[in-house]
């Protein structure tokens, strides 16, 4: 009997450790599987067909990280089409340049269209034009076909202050126009020959991609800003709506398998861990003193509000006001 008991006390043990065991390893499997996406996989485990939807939101810069994600919904193979949701006053002429580009170089692989919200204006036009299909609601901002140079004068409050700037350069045009003193004409006419050179480039590359003599587009590149049933009239715009007459065109003109999820895709953001306490805090503080939410330092969102950039930007300033229908 007491042999029975052991061997019964034995076989308990072992079916106690077989079971630890078998829960041990569904821990295991379970880890490992939670492990890819945290560890260098960039999509989805099971890839399914969809549209892509991305936002070109706010000012336009040289986004790394927007551009590294165009790139790689160009690479998807489950990415079957790519619609850019365009809010944006537009932003320096050199980012809107960088997304132009990569939209351009989507749409050789596979279709891009272009659904303004509010406003797509300036260098926010400029990569709606790359799109092979802009979509715009009725009451939607386009156009603002142009370039400018901004700079600041402060030498009269320097003056005011009784503070006087220096400096020592190799010839007269260095770091010109400067804000310590009034620009010379000579300063001017360098910078006008600037702007106006990048002005042709944005001219003409709307010329293209709308189907437009340059005359044409010469006449509609003054600046001035359209509404979407304006810019279809001229040309800016193809249709008016919204998802759904996207959709009609992808499917209907470019063959998309009909039905397919529109997924909205982000860029990937670095993973700040605790300090994103603080920056969403001082994010929270610009935004409500009416500074630039996004700025790194306080000097930054007094200096560099929303809508004022230094040099060569592409940009639509409607000074804080808004449209609207009452």
């Amino acid at each position: 009997m007491a042999g029975t008991t052991e061997d019964l006390i034995d076989r308990r043990r072992l079916r106690g450790k077989l079971r630890f065991w078998r829960v041990a390893a569904i821990a295991v499997v379970a880890l490992a599987v939670l492990a890819v996406p945290l560890f260098g996989w960039k999509g989805p485990i099971l890839p399914r067909e969809q549209i892509a939807r991305v936002a070109i939101e706010g000012m336009i810069l040289e986004d790394r990280k927007l551009l590294e994600l165009l790139e790689r919904l160009k690479d998807e193979d489950a990415v079957k089409a790519v619609v850019l949701r365009i809010d944006s006053p537009g932003g320096t002429t050199v980012g809107g340049e960088s997304i132009y580009e990569a939209v351009r170089a989507i749409a050789a692989v596979k279709p891009v269209a272009a659904e303004v919200g509010t406003l797509a204006a300036s260098a926010g036009y400029m990569i709606a034009a790359g799109t092979d299909h802009i979509v715009a609601r009725q009451t939607s901002i386009v156009g603002s076909i142009g370039v400018i140079f901004q700079y600041v004068d402060a030498s009269a409050l320097l003056n005011t202050v009784g503070v006087e700037v220096n400096a020592i350069k190799s010839a007269p045009l260095k770091a010109e126009p400067s804000p310590f003193a009034p620009a010379s004409e000579e300063a001017k006419q360098m910078i006008g020959r600037l702007v106006m050179d990048t002005y042709d480039w944005f001219v003409a590359l709307v010329a293209e991609r709308r189907g437009l003599s340059q005359a044409d587009t010469l006449v509609l590149a003054d600046g001035s800003v359209f509404s979407g049933h304006q810019g279809l009239e001229n040309r800016l715009v193809d249709a008016l709506g919204g998802e759904d007459e996207v959709r009609a065109w992808l499917e209907t003109e470019r063959g998309v398998p009909a039905g397919l999820d529109f997924v909205d895709r982000e860029p990937e953001e670095q993973d700040e861990g605790f300090f994103s306490i603080f920056t969403e805090a001082r994010a929270g503080i610009f935004a409500a003193l009416g500074l630039d939410p996004r700025a790194a330092s306080l000097s930054d969102a007094v200096l560099r509000r929303v809508g004022h950039l230094d040099g060569l930007v592409s940009l639509w300033q409607p000074s804080r006001t808004r449209v609207t229908s009452q």
